[in-house]
């Protein structure tokens, strides 16, 4: 009865070297580069402003009702406007590709 002798791919018999591209291990290298950890600083910043916005309507009389304070422009329209511009630069801070130089 013959032997059989099954060779390795080629692509399998090369070791795979995960610190290739750069001579860092891959541990110790960032996820983000530095612009987008700027991006998603510049994000939560944003954000944090429209919940800082949101705040507020409180009144020392419980029994009166303020609509024209809880109800305003800048909590019902501009707060949530704020915080989702904060949440499409933090996806957008994620999402950012490196340009590399050539």
């Amino acid at each position: 009865m013959a032997k059989l002798s099954i060779k390795p791919n080629a692509a399998q018999s090369k070791p795979v070297n995960p610190t290739a591209v750069t001579n860092e291990p891959v541990a110790d290298r960032p996820i983000f580069p530095k612009a987008n950890y700027r991006f998603m600083l510049i994000g939560l910043v944003v954000v944090i402003i429209g919940f800082l916005l949101m705040m507020g309507g409180k009144n020392d009389d419980p029994t009166v009702f303020k609509p024209e304070e809880v109800y305003s422009f800048r909590r019902i329209t501009l707060a949530p406007i704020v915080i989702l511009l904060g949440l499409m630069i933090e996806v957008y801070a994620i999402m950012r590709r490196p340009k590399h130089e050539a």
